[in-house]
């Protein structure tokens, strides 16, 4: 090209030059609005001090009763953050002047996943906290030996700091009405308001038994059965996969017992796969021992819908799902994979263990269906049938590469089952393949998640 004296060519060049200066300008300036902005507002936040309102749910309960707290403090004109517990750090704790702990308990007294990371981080430090106010609501099964355990570590801890508690901690078995009640007052005394927002659960109502089916006949486990149950004026409510039904036996209703949905809205029933538990002498549960051998199929049943947002989908809707489950924990990872379906995503992976694959290969002909479509890679374990890999945590380690990979592309990991062995199994498996400092971040991203019991 050769080049010449021409004014026009000359402005053009000039133009071009200074328009590519630009686009290469409003990017960094973006950036630094951006980050001028994040610091601000933390600096905003450093200056004054306030209310936090944390949870740490398995779930749902906990973040429920803490939006609904959240709510309360804001209607008596109180400026207040809703985190969830792994969130916080050392300053936020040193920041505030009050908070508000609504934490569930995850097994023996063990904190939730939602949790483990401030535990971890911070209730092994000996960070000073005498500026610190805080209350403390505990949620817990009675049932277990650690009743509240992680609820009454948290609020040992707290005050060993130095911080001083408002009142003193509410414990809640099963979400107990009384003692969420008395949490409520508690509330608003310390607010200064008695015009607070409804905290009634929705109602239980009455539905009915249209199928139930035993699925493992001659099984060396306990029987297994799934049931289907239609709402009442035949309208279903809406649910996401992952939620739960909260069934309210006639022996006890105010224990209600909670189970995995195993299907979506369009399948036209709430569809849930109940194990019968038998006690030592020969009794059975109180729960599984109605549905599954008193209640007769035409009858009411009375549950109600409970949106678990830890297990949902959501963000997770478009990446590849790793779903890894045994014995009834099915139910739920059915509950994703009937949505993927729906939604046609097809990449979907199902690690599943239980005991022999005569008996206990649960919705064999749905999942060997899609497995035959390509829309689901199928790995299985059976504890009686021999082989090295008898329980679904040992499936891992023979594909860790895959494991990776997938994880590499984006894939979240669902886990669904027992607590005991299983849970722990897995996620000693899944630590050991991809590092704790991996899992704790697909953890904290809400691309690991887990419903155990």
């Amino acid at each position: 090209m050769i080049w010449t004296d021409d004014p026009t060519r000359l402005m053009l060049v000039a133009a071009l030059g200074a328009g590519y200066g630009l686009a290469c300008l409003l990017p960094y300036l973006r950036h630094r609005r951006k980050r001028q902005a994040a610091l601000r507002a933390k600096a905003e936040a450093a200056a004054a001090p306030g209310w936090i309102v944390a949870y740490a749910s398995q779930t749902g309960n906990a973040e429920a009763l803490a939006q609904q707290t959240l709510a309360t403090l804001r209607l008596a004109g109180i400026a207040a953050q809703l985190s969830e517990l792994s969130e916080l750090d050392a300053d936020d704790l040193r920041r505030a002047e009050r908070i508000l702990f609504l934490v569930s308990t995850y097994g023996e007294g063990d904190a939730p996943d939602a949790a483990a990371a401030f535990a971890g981080r911070l209730m092994t430090t000996e960070l000073p906290l005498a500026h610190l106010h805080y209350a403390v609501l505990a949620l817990g099964d009675s049932a277990y030996a650690r009743f509240c355990g992680f609820g009454r570590a948290l609020d040992a801890w707290l005050a060993a700091r130095g911080a001083h508690s408002l009142f003193p901690r509410i414990e809640v078995d099963r979400s107990a009405d009384a003692a969420v009640a008395l949490w409520r007052q508690q509330l608003s005394h310390l607010a200064g308001t008695s015009d607070a927002p409804d905290w009634s659960a929705p109602a239980f109502a009455d539905w009915t038994l249209r199928a139930r089916t035993e699925l493992n006949s001659g099984s060396a486990g306990a029987p297994l059965y799934h049931l289907e149950l239609a709402p009442p004026g035949g309208v279903l409510p809406d649910w996401q996969s992952g939620d739960l039904v909260q069934i309210a036996a006639p022996a006890e209703p105010s224990r209600p017992r909670e189970y995995s949905i195993a299907s979506i809205p369009a399948d036209g029933a709430v569809q849930l796969l109940v194990r019968l538990h038998s006690h030592d002498d020969g009794s059975h549960g109180v729960a599984s021992g109605w549905l599954t051998r008193q209640a007769e199929p035409g009858g009411t049943v009375r549950l109600r819908l409970r949106q678990h947002r830890r297990f949902r989908l959501e963000d997770n809707a478009r990446r590849p799902l790793i779903l890894i489950g045994n014995g009834s924990g099915i139910a739920g990872l059915r509950g994703h994979l009937r949505a993927r379906a729906l939604a046609g995503q097809g990449r979907n992976w199902l690690l599943f263990g239980e005991r022999n694959s005569a008996h206990d290969f649960h919705y064999r002909d749905e999942l060997e269906a899609l497995h035959r479509a390509g829309r689901l890679e199928l790995d299985l374990a059976w504890s009686r049938d021999g082989g090295a890999a008898r329980y679904v945590q040992d499936l891992l380690p023979a594909r860790a590469d895959k494991l990776r990979a997938w994880v590499d592309d984006g894939a979240a990991i669902y886990v669904c089952g027992s607590l005991e062995g299983m849970a722990a199994g897995v996620d000693q498996a899944l630590e050991t393949i991809l590092g704790s400092v991996r899992l704790a971040g697909l953890a904290a991203e809400k691309r690991y998640q887990r419903d155990v019991y």
